[in-house]
């Protein structure tokens, strides 16, 4: 350092820098490694990136907190000289790897970067956690200069924001004074700190409904049982295939009228088993004029909802009104045929799982159940073949397997 001048010996500096460059870019390449392994189960799985931090930016950044502070003489701390960025597709895993990192690191610091600023201004929000470099890892690459690493975790979006901010504010050392410009930025990052909460909501909203969807097609597949197989096999179902109640409900909505606020109350109401009130909100969907799609999807709910009302002819009605909007729904194919079993129309029922599994070969309950419909035309060879091969899709199906012991009982087999 030079004593007459608080501005560093930047060939000193380099020269230091530069002896355990290497050690931190093997350091860097490590941690990826292992980050990106412990991050690889999550659903959308994150992007972890990272880089050893370069000399013109590491004196650029001395030179500036040197600056900064009142004693030269201390060496300011600079704690990126390895950074690793996990970046995440919604808020919520931003929570999820902060956790994974806690539990895999020494953590020695914790801070949550834009958290202080007022609405009125703008910049980059981002996590930054502070960990020990691995003891193993330190051991195998050796000195690297550094004790700490920075591990950045952020959103795609603020991801965008941080890397645009750095080339418009930070690299450029400009700072807007420019009302105008200001407010420009700030509704910026205002946008995209909104379009993160947005995201996050839909993806809530879109789990609670394939939650709340997965519970009714139990509810509908439990009396497709309770309707056909007692005919197979004589014999009391145990409690495990009783109705078993959802653990999880979504709340009606505040009274919307919308059609995603009516499909919420719909589906509260279905998983309610309050029928009759479900299928009031099916229908005053249709009065919002939706789509060909979402018609489509009403009347095969609405169709499930009849149903287990028994009311069978309604619930074919409003399969066939499904299909007829969406051919290629192999679903509202197998839910007709299935109705059609319970009415013991055997071979209009074959006709429907058949047209099913051509738009979809590949479902073992519609082989299977097409299966009991040629059993029941006494066709045991043509029920065998179907019973053969939804046991080649599920191998463990009880079910199925007991079906195949009826059958060969039955060819003398």
């Amino acid at each position: 350092m030079n004593n007459t001048t608080w501005f560093p010996d930047r060939s000193f500096l380099q020269t230091e820098f530069e002896r355990y460059s290497a050690a931190r870019t093997l350091i860097t390449k490590d941690l990826v490694a292992v980050l990106d392994d412990a991050l690889r189960e999550l659903n959308p799985r994150p992007t972890v990136k990272g880089r050893a931090k370069r000399f013109t930016s590491y004196f650029k950044k001395y030179v500036r907190l040197l600056q900064l502070s009142d004693d030269k003489t201390l060496v300011p701390p600079i704690n990126d000289l390895i950074g690793i960025r996990v970046v995440c597709t919604f808020i919520e895993d931003l929570f999820t790897v902060e956790s994974i990192i806690k539990k895999m690191f020494q953590v020695t610091e914790v801070e949550r970067k834009g958290s202080n600023y007022s609405f009125k201004e703008f910049g980059y929000e981002s996590t930054h956690i502070l960990i020990t470099i691995p003891e193993a890892i330190q051991k195998r690459r050796g000195p690297c200069g550094c004790k700490v690493v920075e591990i950045q975790v952020r959103t795609i979006l603020q991801d965008a924001w941080a890397e645009v901010e750095h080339e418009l504010v930070y690299k450029a050392e400009f700072t807007p004074f420019d009302d105008p410009m200001k407010r420009k930025l700030a509704a910026v990052n205002a946008s995209l700190s909104l379009a993160d909460i947005v995201f996050q909501e839909i993806r809530d909203y879109q789990r609670q409904l394939n939650r709340e969807l997965g519970k009714r097609r139990e509810t509908f597949f439990r009396k497709i049982e309770e309707s056909t197989d007692d005919v197979l096999f004589q014999e009391d179902r145990s409690e495990e295939v009783s109705r078993i109640k959802p653990i999880f409900r979504l709340e009606p909505s505040k009274g919307s009228e919308s059609i995603d606020d009516l499909l919420l109350d719909a589906l509260y109401a279905h998983n309610n088993d309050q029928f009759d009130r479900a299928i009031e909100l099916y229908t005053r969907i249709f009065a919002s004029e939706p789509n060909d799609y979402v018609k489509s999807v009403i009347y095969k709910h609405r169709g499930m909802a009849y149903f287990a009302q028994s009311r069978y002819q309604e619930a074919i009605d409003d399969f066939s009104a499904s299909l007829e909007l969406d051919p290629q729904s192999y679903k509202a194919a197998y839910y007709r045929a299935v109705v059609k079993s319970v009415l013991q129309r055997y071979s209009e029922a074959i006709d429907d799982f058949t047209l099913s599994l051509k738009i979809n070969p590949y479902q073992h309950f519609c082989l299977f159940r097409r299966g009991q419909a040629y059993y029941h035309l006494g066709d045991y060879p043509k029920a065998l073949a179907d019973c053969e091969n939804a046991l080649v899709i599920e191998p463990d199906s009880e079910a199925a397997l007991k079906f195949r012991e009826l059958l060969l009982h039955h060819l003398k087999m």
